[in-house]
């Protein structure tokens, strides 16, 4: 109840204290059990705890505690480390079985996470403009501290993977099982980015469309009919071509990862029943 013996002979004070409170609680309820022992032998133990774990000494990562480092601390690097985590676990079991229970559940507690990260909050509640990156935020007030974190690659590995854009030998793959169908546009608009000339241009886009650019270039998502998907390559001199699967060759792949100019749009048709229907 107050100490206990390893398997090395080496003893410890009960894991569960805290701190010198709990202890002090323990002996409370031992101590009929031990009447012979004196008092001044419970406090050399309190002072011995103390000296063996020097809470006060304590600050964390840092040797000045700062407001934003308080222990209470929300450490968005390490909420989205959690979420490339349960990602990479998803893609993993849906290799082994696509349809299972644990896949699906993966799916579920993805997306639960990835609803506590702070792109998905309101200003108010986040304490701050939730699309720039902090590191900390303490349970009792905002964001306090901005600047570049380790948050930032976490979240575009996190949102490709989403997207289904996979790299498999040099080749470019469509598998985008975790993007959720309503992503997509509910009604036609404009999407605009900045090209490979470091021009801003816009594209238009349909309804049930999805835009984003991949090394400058603009890929546009289609929700089909049909349970095959197709890709509609459109190059820069206007020719178009046609592949009737998910995937680009090598050597397609290899220009758009050169930013040659030669590839002006990549089109991917993508069936509904590929997407996410729930999580």
């Amino acid at each position: 109840r107050i100490v206990e013996m390893d398997s090395q002979g080496t003893y410890h004070f009960n894991a569960k204290f805290e701190n010198a409170g709990f202890l002090k609680t323990a002996f409370a309820k031992v101590a009929p059990d031990y009447q012979e022992v004196a008092n001044e032998s419970r406090a050399d133990l309190l002072a011995c705890y103390e000296e063996v774990f020097n809470h006060q000494a304590f600050t964390g990562r840092s040797g000045t505690m700062f407001a934003y480092e308080g222990l209470g601390s929300i450490y968005w690097h390490m909420v989205s480390k959690l979420l490339l985590a349960v990602q990479e676990n998803y893609f993993a079991a849906r290799q082994q079985d696509a349809d299972s229970q644990a896949t699906q559940k993966l799916a579920e507690y993805y997306y639960k996470v990835r609803a506590g990260i702070g792109f998905n909050k309101t200003p108010d509640v986040y304490g701050a403009f939730p699309t720039d990156p902090y590191s900390h935020t303490p349970k009792q007030a905002g964001a306090q501290q901005p600047g570049m974190t380790g948050q930032v690659k976490e979240e575009i590995l996190t949102r490709f993977g989403e997207l289904g854009l996979l790299v498999k030998d040099g080749q470019i793959h469509f598998q985008p099982s975790l993007l959720k169908e309503t992503e997509f546009l509910q009604e036609s608009g404009e999407f605009e980015f900045i090209n490979l000339n470091s021009e801003y241009e816009k594209i238009s886009l349909a309804a049930k469309t999805l835009g984003f650019t991949y090394c400058q270039i603009p890929f546009v998502y289609q929700i089909a009919q049909g349970e095959t998907g197709r890709i509609e390559v459109t190059y820069a001199n206007g020719e178009t071509v046609q592949i009737n699967l998910l995937a680009l060759d090598a050597q397609l792949s290899a220009q758009i990862f050169a930013r040659d100019g030669s590839v002006k749009q990549v089109s991917v048709f993508i069936p509904s029943a590929m997407l996410l229907k729930t999580a």
